[in-house]
This record gives structure tokens, sequence and C-alpha cells, in this order.
């Protein structure tokens, strides 16, 4: 998930490469002006309120980084504790002592991320989650800059905060966002799939990240008011299967 602002950008270049989908270029006057009233007709939503750090639990001393966009910040829900990084702790708090800390923004797109937490991680960490794509997507990236980009991450992630265990969560499925419609829902869709496909492929060849998806349909039962940020029923599920996969690597 991801903030909206960067709809007007998008950049018809990936989909040349499919001779396939080269008439759906004649979409794209329609997307570039769809964009911007998508834009105007979404009600913005604030970062949630809650603490962005802490320490939860007893046992064995983990380390925990979230970083990303604004579905890693919480957006569609009023407090982190209903958010990502709420359940996420609370689920792990109950097998270990986790010290966490949340650094992610509204608008990250992958660089942006990289950014921020070069300028606010603190310390080294052991485990360390991703949430972003959305927003590189529809700013324009084109599949080889955004794993580039992904790797650029990762290698910080590993190398300058030396964490052991790094989870890279899926894009989600933009056709599915009940805020989007046709052919922009067609588009994003379309896009978010290819790179999410990409990057599962790309993260088994590296070898040292894991790729978390998310199995949960989204319509407007599950999402947030603005019908494209998660509810909290989402995040849950976001942590649930995260943790799962954590407590199984580290043996918690």
């Amino acid at each position: 998930m991801s903030d909206i602002q960067s709809f007007p950008q998008i950049h018809p270049a990936p989909l040349r490469a499919h001779s396939a989908l080269a008439h759906r270029l004649s979409f794209y006057p329609v997307l570039l002006t769809q964009g911007p009233y998508t834009k105007m007709r979404t009600p913005k939503l604030p970062e949630p309120k809650g603490p962005r750090s802490g320490v939860a639990g007893h046992g064995r001393p983990i380390k925990l980084l979230i970083t990303g966009d604004s579905s890693a910040a919480g957006v569609g829900v009023s407090h982190q504790s209903q958010a990502l990084s709420g359940h996420l702790v609370r689920r792990l708090a109950r097998h270990a002592q986790i010290d966490w800390q949340l650094v992610a923004k509204c608008g990250n797109t992958t660089p942006a991320a990289l950014a921020q937490l070069e300028r606010q991680a603190e310390g080294q960490v052991d485990v360390a989650v991703t949430g972003l794509g959305v927003n590189d997507i529809t700013s324009g990236a084109t599949l080889g800059q955004w794993l580039a980009r992904t790797d650029a991450l990762i290698d910080h992630l590993r190398g300058t905060l030396g964490a052991k265990h790094v989870y890279v969560s899926g894009i989600p499925p933009l056709s599915q966002f009940p805020r989007l419609q046709n052919p922009l829902r067609w588009a994003l869709g379309h896009q978010a799939e290819r790179f999410d496909r990409a990057l599962r492929t790309h993260l088994v060849n590296r070898g040292d990240a894991t790729w978390i998806t998310l199995d949960v349909g989204l319509d407007d039962t599950n999402m947030a008011i603005d019908g494209y940020h998660p509810s909290e029923t989402v995040y849950q599920e976001w942590a649930v299967t995260v943790s799962r996969r954590i407590r199984r690597d580290l043996d918690l």
C-alpha cells in the first residue's frame, strides 16, 4: 500500500517490452488524466499516532526494524497499536524480548526509504521487514530500476545495519483496490503483478532475503475509508504472516 501522490507520473515504458500489450498504450492519455482525478477524490489519511520504537516482551533479545511507505507507517488506522508495527511486535513479544523501531513515511519510494534509514535508523538490527514498491510503480520506475533499488536497500539492511534476516513484503494487488477504476486499475494492477513476480524470483536468486506475500483479498470490507490503504484487519493478517516466518527462521 502507499499514498496516492504519484499517479500523474505513470510511465508507459515497461509495457512497451510486451508486444502483446502495445495497443494498451492508447490508454495512457486516459491514465494521465485519471490519476490526478483519483488523487483529488481520495481522502488523505494521516499517519497514525503512537510510539515508533520500544521494547516489549521477555526472553531472547531480538532487534526488529520495520521500514517502508505509508503501509509500513500504518496509514489507514488511528494508532500504531492497530498497524503492522503494533500487531507484529505483540505477536513476537510472546516469544522473545523485542527491541523495535519503525522507520517509515507516507510517500516513500524505495530510494526515499533508504535515505530515511540512513538518517534515522538507530544501531544494529537482527530482523528487518520492508513494505515498499507501490510508489516506485506509480512514480514511473522501470522493473530493472526497482530491482536495483531493492538490492541497494537490502545491501544497506544487511551490511550497514547488520540484519541477519530481511523480509521483503510483496506488492499488494492494486487491481483489487476499491478506490481505483479502470483503466487505471488495470494498468496499475498489471504492473504490480509483474513487479511482484519478478521480485520473488530476484530474491530467490539473491538468497539473502525472503519474499513475503499476504494471501488476503482486498475490498471495501477490509480496506480503510480511502479505499487505498489497509484497515486493521489487513494489518493484523500481514503481521500474522510475517511473525510466523520470523518465528520459524529464528526458532522462537
